[in-house]
């Protein structure tokens, strides 16, 4: 049998969303408030999903308490109440768009995981908005 299971997560941060190869005023033209030169925070909410075969023997597709200590020793710890731009060595030269960030989590998970299991990031920036790596081919339900 073929499921999928979620774990959710959150963590806060705060990120500056600028290109420094650009003057302030186009990175306020481009990216508005979020260029802030003093920083903005964020209450992130993390989604990890994994699918795969369930274990016939557990009932399990995957232990959830495993999988929220992956989710804490390789994201939560790496994020939670940091400057994403000022703490985190992957974003010293990467802009912490949501996009980024949810690729870098994807990135910090996948070799804790058994190539078996499909993963799936969601990062919910504001309750508006999230970012999905990887993509979701075809709609959205």
């Amino acid at each position: 049998m073929r499921v999928s299971i979620c774990r959710k997560a959150h963590f806060n941060a705060a990120h500056r969303v600028y290109n420094p190869a650009w003057s302030d005023e186009k990175n306020q033209k481009v990216f508005g408030a979020c260029s802030n030169p003093h920083y903005h925070g964020h209450n992130y909410q993390l989604e990890v999903l994994l699918t795969g075969e369930v274990n016939p023997d557990t009932g399990y597709l995957y232990d959830f308490k495993h999988l929220d200590e992956l989710i804490q020793t390789h994201v939560i710890a790496l994020l939670d109440h940091k400057n994403i731009n000022l703490d985190v060595a992957a974003f010293a030269e990467r802009i912490p768009t949501s996009e980024h960030m949810v690729y870098f989590v994807y990135q910090q998970l996948r070799p804790h995981l058994n190539k078996a299991y499909a993963l799936r990031v969601i990062l919910h920036e504001t309750e508006r908005n999230r970012a999905i790596y990887p993509p979701y081919e075809g709609s959205i339900i």
